[in-house]
C-alpha cells in the first residue's frame, strides 16, 4: 500500500509545473486521505465493509453522503461525509461542529498573538492559504482561549515571593459607543529561586485602595502567604491595601519614576544642576548620607520648586526603603524596570491597535503575549545567587 502511494505521489509530482500545481496536488491527496479515513470510520461503526452481505438485516446501513466544506492550510476543501440510516455515525477526525482543521486555528491564534488585526489575519490567510477567514471566525477562534485565561488567572501561586513588582500599562477600549482609557495592572513576582513570573494582570478603569485590596486578596486566596518587598510605581491606594493584607511587606517606591516626575516641573535650563544635586541623594551609600544630601537639595531648591521637594518629602520613607538592604538587593528593588521591560514586550504586540472593541479582546492579546514572554523566563534574574543568601539572613524564618 505504501509503495503504491509513493508511486502515485511520484506520478502526480511529474505533472506539476508550478508551486500552485504542487499545492493543488497536496490538497487533492489531503482530501483523498480524509475520505479514506471516513470510509474506515463508518465501516468500523457499522461493523461490516461496503457491499458486504454481513450487513443484511443488521438494522443499520449506509445512506449516501453529505457535503461539508472545511478550512485547511491547503484552502477550502469540500468533503463527502458518509451517513448511516439511523443517523448515529459521527466522524471522529473531523467533528460535525468543526469547520477548520489541520492547525488552522493555531495559525490564527499565532497571528493574533503577534498583534495582527482581524482584517490583517483575514488578508494573510487568504493570500497564503487561499482560505476565507471572516472577523467573526477569528473572534470565535480566539474566544476559545477565554477559559484558559480564567484558569491561568486562578492558578495556585507560591507561598512566598521575596520580591513583587507592580506597574500599569494603559490601553484604549471601546465602551458604550465611546473610547475610554483602561489600565492593565501587572503583578510580576520573583520566586524563591529567582525566577520571574506574572502572577496576574487586572484590567480596570480606576485604581484605588479597594481595587488593590481586591488584587491582594486574590493573591492571598491563591496561596500567597508572604511578600518581602513590593516595588511599585506611584499606584494610588496600593500601600494601604497591601499593609492590610500582607502587613510585614516592605514597600519600595520606584526611584526612576520619581525622577521622571520630578523633571516635569524643572525647566530644561536647570535640569542638569538639579539632577547633579539629586543624584547625590539616591546614589548615597547609606540612609544617613541620603538624608544629609537631601537637606542640601532642600536648602538650594525648595524656594524655586516647592512642589517637587514636597513630593520627595511626602514619599521619603517609601523612596528610601532600599537603603535598608545590601547593595545587591538595592540594585534590583530601587526601580520597577523589571516589570517595565515586560510591558515593553506587550507594547510591541499591541502598538498596531488603536483601540480594543471589548475588555475580553484586550485580555486575550495580553494573555497570548504574556505566554509568549514567560517561555524565556527559566533562569534566575542576574545577581540572584548573592541576593538569595542575603534574603535568608534578613528574613530568617520567613523564606
Amino acid at each position: 500500500m505504501q509503495n503504491y502511494e509513493n508511486m502515485r505521489i511520484k506520478d502526480l509530482a511529474r505533472e506539476c509545473q508550478s508551486v500552485d500545481d504542487i499545492i493543488e496536488m497536496m490538497k487533492n491527496l489531503f482530501k483523498e486521505t480524509l475520505q479514506l479515513v471516513f470510509e474506515a470510520e463508518i465501516e468500523d461503526h457499522l461493523g461490516y465493509s461496503k457491499h458486504s452481505p454481513t450487513g443484511n438485516n443488521t438494522g443499520n446501513s449506509r445512506n449516501g453522503y453529505r457535503s461539508k466544506v472545511i478550512r485547511t492550510k491547503f484552502g477550502n476543501t469540500e468533503l463527502n461525509i458518509p451517513r448511516d440510516r439511523n443517523g448515529e455515525y459521527e466522524p471522529q477526525i473531523v467533528k460535525n461542529y468543526e469547520s477548520s482543521i489541520n492547525g488552522l486555528e493555531e495559525q490564527i491564534l499565532a497571528l493574533y498573538s503577534k498583534g495582527m488585526s482581524t482584517r490583517d489575519i483575514e488578508s494573510h490567510m487568504k493570500d497564503i492559504y487561499g482560505v476565507e477567514v471572516s472577523p467573526s471566525l477569528v473572534s470565535k477562534v480566539t474566544d476559545k482561549i477565554l477559559p484558559q485565561i480564567f484558569e491561568w488567572h486562578s492558578r495556585p501561586l507560591d507561598r512566598v515571593y521575596p520580591i513583587v513588582y507592580l506597574d500599569a500599562v494603559h490601553f484604549k477600549v471601546k465602551h458604550e459607543n465611546r473610547i475610554i482609557n483602561k489600565a492593565a495592572y501587572t503583578v510580576l513576582g520573583i520566586n524563591s529561586d529567582g525566577i520571574k513570573d506574572i502572577l496576574g494582570i487586572w484590567v480596570g478603569e480606576n485604581e484605588s485602595a479597594s481595587f488593590w485590596l481586591g488584587v491582594c486578596t486574590d493573591l492571598k486566596s491563591r496561596g500567597v502567604e508572604d511578600i518581602f518587598i513590593a516595588c511599585k510605581d506611584g499606584l494610588s491606594g496600593f500601600t494601604e491595601a497591601i499593609q492590610s493584607t500582607f502587613p510585614k511587606t516592605h514597600i519600595q517606591l520606584c526611584v526612576i519614576h520619581q525622577l521622571r516626575n520630578t523633571m516635569k516641573y524643572v525647566p530644561s535650563r536647570e535640569r542638569n544642576p538639579f539632577m547633579t544635586d539629586l543624584k547625590k541623594v539616591y546614589k548615597a551609600s547609606t540612609l544617613e548620607q541620603a538624608e544629609l544630601e537631601f537637606g542640601k537639595v532642600k536648602a538650594s531648591w525648595k524656594d524655586k520648586y516647592p512642589k517637587v521637594i514636597g513630593s520627595w518629602e511626602e514619599h521619603w520613607l517609601e523612596l528610601t526603603a532600599y537603603f535598608s538592604y545590601p547593595t545587591e538587593i538595592q540594585k534590583i528593588i530601587y526601580t520597577t524596570n523589571t516589570v517595565e521591560g515586560f510591558h515593553r514586550q506587550l507594547r510591541k504586540v499591541t502598538k498596531t491597535k488603536t483601540a480594543y472593541p471589548t475588555d475580553n479582546s484586550l485580555k486575550k492579546i495580553l494573555y497570548l503575549a504574556t505566554m509568549d514572554a514567560i517561555k524565556k523566563w527559566n533562569k534566575p534574574i542576574p545577581g540572584w545567587l548573592e541576593c538569595e543568601g542575603q534574603f535568608k539572613i534578613i528574613f530568617e524564618g520567613r523564606i
